[in-house]
């Protein structure tokens, strides 16, 4: 029988997130030269995570 999802050590249970967060997306955008300070937050480009 498996081990509920609670019980078992936090660090057994992190995997890698798809979804960046916007400021996780503005930094790897910042990086490629693809974002300039003044620009908007909002509607930004699809990034991947660096691996």
């Amino acid at each position: 029988m498996s081990q509920h999802r609670s019980l078992r050590p936090k660090g057994a249970t992190a995997s890698k997130r798809s979804v960046l967060k916007r400021f996780e997306r503005v930094d790897i955008l910042k990086a490629r030269g693809q974002w300039k300070p003044g620009d908007r937050v909002t509607g930004l480009r699809k990034t991947k995570p660096n691996a």
